[in-house]
């Protein structure tokens, strides 16, 4: 049964900073940790909303855990109290505590089959640029276009076609330049049948040049994406967040943890010593390559443009347009855009 969770992976030290939960929340894989004082008593909790809210007030990554926590986090006092609560759907994990408040154990159904990221149906459109040549994997890409890079049993644009249908979103709209033809014979011959409009590149327009296709295609809101990045997180939430902000871009970036294999030495005039940190941890965000986008952001780009999509971000926001970023969880990015990466999204899709 799912309540059988280890407590040890879910407790953070009250000393963590926002970095070093996280770390211990990609590490459990349940997206939550707890926070207890010295009697074991639950004071707190951190998701990975939590850290994005945090930070889209002006937090920071190295600021103490406890300050961008949950201090009232829902308990319950009962495995059967704490199955009720988590069926609401709102729960990630359900701490259960004894009668003198101490946690005692965790509930959680997601082995049980249930994802509450997939109740909410979007039916949004989605825009792949597949265009590329995919130069970081050659000679690999020299035989095969990089969307049709197996990983596993499926090459990479499947995947990530599969985990958008997840939401609904079954119209892709895919933009192809390198090697089109194997792409297009694939998808005909494929088992899974999938709803594609092709755009046919007649030069390389960059990562974001060939949305220009498009243009008069598409009415509202649409994901767009790479494709060489798959992408694990709540789709729902971030298209709450791009409609509540009203955004005219949203880009969904990912917490990136860095460890200095150094001591690290800041000085200041004449060589003084001012500051030294053994081997630190450095926190930033970083492009997924994945996108809400409105309709209206094509009609900026011009006939046959060459540009990157954050080139054309950077262009809005100097319109007076809205764009943001949305912070997701490292682990919830994979990249197979190099073969490290490649390898990476292998190990975690298959366990290979």
């Amino acid at each position: 049964m799912a309540d059988n969770l280890d407590l040890s992976k879910f407790i953070a030290e009250n000393t963590f900073t926002v970095s070093e939960a996280m770390k211990k929340i990609d590490n459990n894989a349940n997206g939550i940790v707890f926070f207890l004082d010295d009697n074991k008593h639950l004071i707190g909790s951190l998701t990975d909303g939590d850290v994005r809210r945090h930070l889209l007030k002006g937090g920071s990554m190295i600021s103490p855990a406890l300050d961008a926590a949950n201090k009232n986090p829902k308990f319950s006092r009962s495995f059967a109290e704490a199955k009720k609560i988590y069926h609401n759907r709102d729960y990630i994990v359900i701490p259960i505590v004894d009668a003198k408040g101490v946690v005692i154990g965790l509930y959680s159904s997601y082995s049980e089959g249930y994802d509450p990221r997939f109740e909410k149906k979007l039916d949004l459109q989605v825009v792949i640029n597949a265009g590329g040549q995919g130069t970081r994997l050659y000679p690999l890409t020299k035989v095969l276009p990089k969307p049709l890079i197996p990983v596993g049993e499926l090459p990479i644009l499947e995947h990530i076609m599969k985990e958008y249908q997840r939401y609904n979103c079954n119209r892709f709209n895919v933009i192809v330049n390198y090697k089109k033809e194997l792409i297009k014979s694939y998808f005909r011959e494929c088992e899974n049948h999938y709803d594609i409009d092709w755009y046919d590149e007649d030069m390389p327009l960059g990562t974001g040049g060939g949305l220009r296709l498009l243009k008069g295609k598409l009415d509202k809101t649409f994901f767009f994406a790479n494709c060489d990045v798959l992408l694990t997180s709540n789709y729902s939430d971030i298209v709450n967040f791009h409609k509540e902000n009203n955004n005219t871009v949203t880009m969904v970036c990912a917490y990136k943890n860095l460890s200095i294999p150094y001591g690290v030495v800041d000085i200041g005039v004449n060589g003084v010593i001012k500051n030294m940190r053994e081997k630190p941890l450095m926190s930033f965000l970083t492009n997924t390559g994945i996108y809400l986008v409105e309709p209206n952001v094509i009609n900026d780009i011009k006939d046959n443009e060459v540009l990157g999509f954050p080139d054309i971000i950077e262009r809005e926001r100097k319109m007076g347009k809205k764009v943001a970023a949305y912070p997701v969880s490292e682990n919830e990015w994979m990249d197979m855009g190099q073969f490290p990466e490649l390898q990476k999204m292998r190990v975690k899709l298959y366990g290979e």
